[in-house]
């Protein structure tokens, strides 16, 4: 009843990482940010991985799921140390888009209370000859919701490896025990005939 309980802990814990990192990828997608976008992709395959292991009772799928809870923990203070700009690290640079593009979050302009302004440039006509200027009245930073979305993603990583730890080692001790069942008698089908065995030859050599 306890396995079954911590197994239903670790299966909730996975939907909610799978729910949280496919919410992140979407707004991912929106800003362009293609290093987390990779990330995100590989989170939720490892997730869906350990979801099935857990399921389906395979502590081998478990143990990777768990490794990959400290890589990603890593990957996520990675990001808050980058957006809070923390160890040299720039909010403004292109790492995440791999220099590809100068594109930000997606919160940058279209975080709660945003107002995007924009002005036509200098010279051009035309309906599309404007340029973005500037974001103003912003009720929070955009950098503090992706370090918000990323302390979440460490928060529920740490539960879950905690509990994928103790679920692999109760199914460890599980196919122990098991085993040393089944190993104290080698050979059950020999030590079940052996007495009706012995029962025909005492009938067989019994006085006329």
């Amino acid at each position: 009843m306890g396995c079954c309980t911590r197994c239903c802990t670790l299966i909730f814990l996975c939907t909610l990482q799978l729910l949280a990192a496919l919410e992140r990828q979407v707004f991912d997608f929106l800003g362009y940010q293609w290093a987390p976008i990779l990330a995100n992709f590989l989170h939720i395959i490892i997730v869906i991985l350990g979801l099935f292991g857990t399921i389906q009772y395979r502590p081998r799928y478990i143990v990777v799921y768990a490794i990959w809870t400290a890589v990603w923990v890593t990957w996520n203070i990675f990001i808050i140390c980058f957006y809070l700009e923390v160890g040299g690290l720039s909010k403004d640079s292109e790492l995440l888009t791999f220099n590809i593009s100068r594109h930000q979050s997606w919160w940058s302009e279209n975080g709660p209370g945003c107002v995007r302004k924009e002005a036509p440039m200098p010279g051009i006509k035309g309906l599309d000859s404007h340029s973005y200027i500037s974001v103003i009245g912003c009720a929070l930073e955009y950098r503090y919701i992706e370090v918000m979305h990323s302390s979440f993603q460490i928060l529920i990583a740490l539960v879950g490896f905690v509990y994928a730890c103790y679920v692999v080692s109760v199914f460890t001790e599980e196919e122990d025990s098991f085993d040393f069942i089944g190993g104290f008698d080698p050979f059950p089908l020999y030590h079940v005939n052996e007495k009706p065995t012995n029962l025909l030859f005492k009938q067989t050599y019994l006085p006329a």
